[in-house]
């Protein structure tokens, strides 16, 4: 790789995380097209992995964090605790940018909950008056992509996601889209920790 291909290569990797945390961004596919695109390199074949854009990520972040993106940090976790706390029968497990320390402007949190039947987490919330929305999370395996049923709920300003996950996959967690490897969530008690340290 020429000294050129290592420069444009660290330049779509700044421009990707100056996306994702200004432009709130969640995709690292997307945002490295957009960054190529916006770098006129549309046509480079050496992109980089999305570990490289997500160290590039916490990095721009820790420039830049100041005490509001540190308390926004915790109001985010916090509200996924509440949120887990009333979920807890599905053993929620907080993922994605939250769980990492990713700011990006979104006030969104995402958890993923474990049952064989979305019906019941369904009649869970109606019971206790939450209204929510259905949507649909495409999440990427081995064999292809996979479709998986979320339900959207608010409060305190956050949206929470709640992708409803096979029982098994409490075992075996989706892979991460940033390295491959089964998707890091954290329990109650470890976000409890979290918010304590």
């Amino acid at each position: 790789m020429s000294v050129n291909d290592l420069r444009v290569r660290q330049l779509i990797t700044e421009e990707a995380a100056r996306i994702i945390l200004d432009e709130g961004v969640k995709d690292y596919r997307l945002a490295k097209r957009k960054a190529a695109e916006r770098l006129g390199a549309e046509q480079t074949r050496n992109l980089p992995r999305n570990t490289e854009i997500e160290a590039a990520v916490l990095e721009r972040q820790s420039l830049f964090e100041d005490e509001h993106t540190q308390q926004h940090l915790r109001h985010l976790r916090e509200n996924a605790l509440q949120a887990m706390y009333l979920l807890k029968p599905f053993a929620p497990r907080l993922v994605g940018p939250v769980l990492s320390g990713i700011v990006n402007g979104r006030d969104e949190v995402t958890l993923h909950l474990f049952s064989d039947s979305v019906e019941e987490v369904i009649f869970y919330l109606h019971d206790r008056g939450i209204h929510w929305h259905s949507d649909e999370r495409r999440i990427r395996h081995a064999q292809g992509y996979v479709s998986y049923p979320s339900l959207c709920f608010g409060g305190n300003g956050v949206d929470i996601e709640a992708i409803v996950l096979p029982l098994k996959a409490m075992r075996q967690p989706p892979p991460s889209p940033v390295d491959g490897r089964p998707m890091k969530g954290a329990d109650i008690k470890a976000l409890e920790a979290l918010l304590q340290a």
